[in-house]
């Protein structure tokens, strides 16, 4: 009896603690995964941010294990089920150094960790809950909410800087009736997005429900209606908005404004879906497979952009802002210049280099260790961030884009990217797009042309992936889709033939105001062997072929098809690297200097009438 009295106790003890530090229980019907490798790195934080210095998983275990004076407070892991310091789950931002478990985040926390000290200003606080179906029992509910949580309800808005940078912010509290979304949390979102709107601001929301508030029925329902055409007009005035999932992220705000951001970001393991798992499994019957729904899944699946560490989320918030500041196509950084020269060892391998034939130029074009799209974005450009998915069914590896900066000019990077070495080209399916790879990358471009950023893309596949699941995926339309978008995008493109360049699948990234190639790339309506099949009845003739196809860059500059012809310096390898790039780097900067201060209507007519003369 005595035992089992000293065990409820220190059950009570656990909970006080538990509640004491606005850390929330995860989902109990569905396992976290393991992450927690990805937090024993060592992280500081900025002095904007309290100064602090973040302790690495080993350090937090030892300072959990230190006792100088009385035991620690401590909490129990609901993922692993360890019992850990509090202070030093508080330090490693609310995850657990055991485990990497991410716990939920009560809102003054949430604004503390990505809010500059002392900015935050909050609005709409004044807004009064109604009962719009006279619901017995939810005025009540609604005041216990507050009593609980301190707060005036399940999303708290306002205006902060981060890193010096103005937002407008919106963060749910999943402990104010699980952040559902009755008609008061449409409104604040609503006029949020509104006020934004008028001040030119960008908003970032942190998305965490479960759905709608039964207790206000239909009205209810309009919310999503009504936080959708918010930010439509937000969007229509050029403005970013940046929707942060977070753990769960379920029901009617992932059907509206959880889905409708520019750049959609989650934090690892979040539970994001439309309906709950326990709802689909009652619905199918079946069980349903580790990691369903998860943040981890949505990527793959091509509905998040990219999964971002919480140490290192104000990071990348600031960087994402930071990058839609600038409005221009040459706005270099002063202290910026490229000479564009290659080094004295490559201008002697280019002069010992004999003229190639035609066949051997598709030969190097094929090389599996050839130079990559990665390979010259990551030399040619700084900070690149990656965006994956086409946000309606897979994110297609074939496929690598995202945003970088060109000498302090934020530009939008596109590539195929084939692989340098057999498992690298099975990940990214060799270099062959397949649908959803090119709706990826035409919702970066119409991205662009939204933020009037440039467009740099690199090419390099044998063709579109044909396979069943490509046709059933609507290859045809993919392709016909990029043609028919790009032709009139209204910020400069360039496009650079890098290896192979298929047909087609080749075209889809290549209607550009200006496309320069590699001089032992290939452009070609379909390969040296499908020709002499087609032609000849014979594809052994393929060396034959590719002498008359003209699918070189001599013949394609003489044939006025590209403007510009690249050095390799004896070949695309990793040698080269440093030299190829500079030169592509000075080509780049002067095509988008030449279109400085051009209207989009006057780039967008430049491009039609470079394809019209063909």
């Amino acid at each position: 009896m005595h035992a089992s009295r000293n065990s409820h106790l220190r059950s009570v003890e656990v909970k006080r603690v538990w509640n004491s530090i606005g850390l929330i229980n995860h989902c109990k019907q569905a396992k976290r995964g393991n992450y927690g490798s990805i937090f024993f790195e060592e992280e500081k934080r900025s002095n904007r941010d309290g100064g602090r210095t973040t302790e690495n998983g080993r350090d937090s275990k030892k300072d959990a294990e230190t006792v100088n004076t009385e035991p620690p407070a401590t909490i129990v892991c609901p993922a692993c089920g360890r019992e850990i310091n509090k202070k030093t789950a508080e330090k490693n931002k609310y995850v657990c150094y055991e485990c990497g478990n991410y716990f939920r985040v009560r809102t003054k926390n949430r604004i503390r960790m990505v809010a500059d000290k002392d900015t935050f200003e909050p609005w709409f606080e004044e807004l009064e809950s109604k009962n719009p179906l006279d619901f017995p029992g939810y005025p009540e509910k609604i005041k216990a909410a507050q009593e609980k949580t301190g707060l005036h309800e399940a999303v708290t808005v306002g205006k902060c800087k981060v890193y010096g940078l103005d937002t407008v912010i919106g963060v749910c509290d999943a402990r104010f009736m699980m952040s559902s979304m009755g008609h008061v949390v449409g409104e604040k979102i609503a006029l949020a997005v509104e006020r934004a709107t008028e001040l030119s601001l960008p908003v970032i929301l942190f998305c965490c429900s479960g759905g709608a508030r039964m207790q206000e029925g239909i009205v209810s329902l309009m919310q999503m209606a009504k936080t959708a055409a918010a930010l439509k007009k937000h969007s229509e005035a050029g403005l970013l908005y940046v929707p942060v999932l977070t753990d769960p992220t379920t029901g009617g705000v992932t059907a509206s404004f959880a889905m409708l951001g520019d750049i959609i970001l989650a934090e690892p393991g979040a539970l994001i879906g439309f309906a709950g798992p326990r709802v689909i499994e009652q619905t199918i019957g079946e069980k349903l497979p580790e990691g369903f729904q998860r943040a981890e899944f949505q990527l793959e699946h091509g509905f998040v952009d990219a999964i971002v560490e919480r140490k290192d989320l104000k990071k990348r918030l600031y960087e994402i802002l930071r990058m839609h500041k600038v409005s221009g196509y040459a706005k270099f950084d002063p202290a910026t210049e490229v000479d564009g020269r290659p080094t004295e060892l490559m201008r002697e391998r280019a002069y010992n280099t004999k003229e190639k034939s035609a066949w051997e130029k598709v030969k190097m074009a094929r090389k599996v260790d050839r130079l990559s799209a990665e390979d010259y974005i990551n030399s040619i450009f700084t900070k690149f961030i990656e965006f994956h998915g086409d946000r309606y069914y897979r994110d297609d590896p074939a496929i690598v884009g995202g945003i970088a900066y060109l000498d302090g000019q934020p530009v939008t990077v596109i590539g195929i990217q084939k692989g340098k070495d057999m498992k690298d080209c099975m990940r990214h399916n060799y270099g062959m797009p397949s649908p959803e790879g090119y709706r990826k990358a035409i919702r970066l471009m119409k991205q662009a042309e939204k933020f009037h950023r440039p467009v740099i893309t690199f090419v390099n596949t044998a063709g579109a992936f044909c396979g069943m699941e490509a046709e059933e995926g609507g290859q045809g339309e993919a392709i016909a889709r990029n043609l028919y978008e790009m032709s009139g995008l209204k910020v400069p493109v360039i496009t650079f033939m890098i290896g192979e360049g298929g047909s087609g699948g080749a075209l889809a990234l290549a209607v550009g105001n200006e496309v320069c190639m590699m001089e032992n790339a290939t452009y070609s309506v379909l390969s040296p062997e499908g020709f002499a099949s087609i032609l000849w009845k014979d594809g052994k003739r393929a060396k034959e072929a590719a002498e008359v196809m003209k699918i070189t860059a001599k013949d394609l500059l003489e044939l006025g098809i590209i403007e510009k012809i690249i050095p390799e310096y004896g070949g695309a390898d990793d040698e080269a690297l440093s030299s190829i790039a500079v030169y592509m780097h000075k080509c780049i900067r002067e095509f988008l200097e030449s279109y400085e201060g051009k209207s989009g209507e006057e780039i967008a007519k430049a491009r039609y009438e470079r394809f019209r003369k063909f």
